[in-house]
């Protein structure tokens, strides 16, 4: 009996799942903000702010856009919540 060829397809499908596979996994990124001698991660300063947010009682789901203004000279982050609840974090 002869070897029958694998198709293209098939020989191919692996690494299409390995494409999808790494499309899937978490992106890590991380920001610093270094002035004055001091450093901050900026992805912490977020994380913080939402924390901060949902800790006054609001729900993490109704976070559709969180803007995040770092002020070193006052040592504060301030967030802004869907364009209208606002608040601070100390950095």
């Amino acid at each position: 009996m002869p070897r029958t060829k694998k198709s293209a397809s098939a020989e191919t499908k692996p690494a299409a799942s390995e494409a999808v596979q790494a499309r899937n996994e978490k992106k890590t990124e991380e920001v610093y903000l270094q002035i004055g001698g001091q450093e901050w991660n900026i992805s912490d300063c977020r994380e913080r702010a939402a924390a901060a947010y949902i800790a006054e009682g609001h729900k993490e789901a109704g976070i559709k856009k969180l803007v995040v203004y770092l002020k070193p000279d006052e040592g504060k982050a301030y967030y802004v919540v869907n364009d209208s609840d606002n608040g601070s974090i100390a950095l």
